[in-house]
């Protein structure tokens, strides 16, 4: 506690204004990475942390959720004080954050934007299985009384279902393929395109699946839901995550040969391992460069949105 804030002769100076969560959160964050708090050192009760930071302890509680998401902390949901994980910094943000693949990023970034609220993910992705894994920890959450949202709002851009996808496709239908152009004969990469319709089976599947869970929400908890598909009619070379308008977590689709057991053939395609892609993370809070990345991230999404993309359902 700054000295300014202690008791003196029994009596309390009055405390600082109200913290928001993240604002604790960022302060401990910031003590576990300079190592004032270290590996496997107990922190401090919620009632102290709280009268500490001048806030109520559901903030603490909040702000140490915050950093159990992102591994920094363990045993928050237990009685006992929160102990400093034995690896800290597992999933760090903003400048000093390492790119780190999709699977284990996206996941407590995710669960992380479940703590406000009020939460809104905006994403362009290609089938939409990164997000539809990253939400299970936050569904845990809310059906396990750990958090309730007041109101949840999911925008997510998918390529359209008949257009000539870049990726996934064969080989033979690829420039450097048999064929000697793309299409091969494909009908602009509808139903005849076996590896096409492979695509366009997962893209429904895990949108169905991340809408079926998310609107659950409505019925068990009484939450506010609203989640929506927009085709796109290209294949984006990339994928974004937008998180409650203060984060944005990107990504590049690296592309590699491989083959594919489809239906009775071995077929020689062209494709990118989504959830394997290096996520980098920007926060609107973590300088000039991140906050700008952040806004003009959320400009393109919006004007993607607002422009070329049209009404998708996710059917085959």
């Amino acid at each position: 506690m700054d000295p300014e804030y202690a008791s003196v002769n029994g009596r309390k100076r009055p405390q600082r204004p109200q913290r928001t969560h993240r604002e604790v959160a960022d302060e401990l964050r910031a003590r576990i990475r300079s190592g004032e708090l270290r590996p496997g050192q107990r922190m401090p009760t919620q009632a102290k942390l709280a009268d500490e930071f001048g806030v109520e302890r559901g903030a603490v509680r909040q702000a140490l959720r915050i950093l159990q998401s992102e591994q920094l902390l363990t045993n928050v949901a237990k009685g006992a004080p929160a102990t400093v994980a034995g690896h800290p910094g597992g999933a760090p943000t903003g400048p000093e954050a390492p790119p780190r693949p999709t699977t284990a990023a996206l996941a407590p970034r995710v669960a992380a934007a479940f703590e406000a609220e009020h939460v809104e993910i905006d994403s362009v992705c290609l089938t939409a299985a990164s997000l539809t894994l990253a939400i299970g920890e936050p569904l845990r959450r809310i059906h396990a009384g750990r958090m309730k949202p007041a109101k949840v709002d999911v925008r997510v851009l998918l390529p359209g279902r008949d257009i000539d996808l870049a990726f996934p496709v064969a080989v033979e239908d690829s420039g450097h393929g048999r064929g000697g152009g793309r299409g091969g004969g494909r009908g602009g990469g509808r139903g005849e395109d076996p590896v096409h319709e492979r695509w366009l089976a997962m893209r429904n599947a895990q949108g169905q699946v991340l809408r079926h869970h998310l609107l659950a929400l409505r019925a068990t908890h009484g939450i506010d839901v609203r989640v929506t598909f927009r085709a796109l009619p290209f294949t984006p070379p990339v994928k974004l995550y937008l998180l409650n308008g203060v984060e944005a977590l990107f990504a590049y689709y690296t592309l590699s040969r491989g083959e594919d057991r489809i239906g009775e053939e071995n077929v020689q395609t062209y494709d990118a391992q989504g959830s394997r892609s290096a996520l980098f993370a920007f926060e609107r809070d973590a300088g000039v460069r991140d906050g700008a990345f952040v806004t003009q991230s959320r400009l393109w999404f919006d004007a993607l949105w607002e422009t070329i993309s049209s009404e998708l359902r996710l059917t085959r």
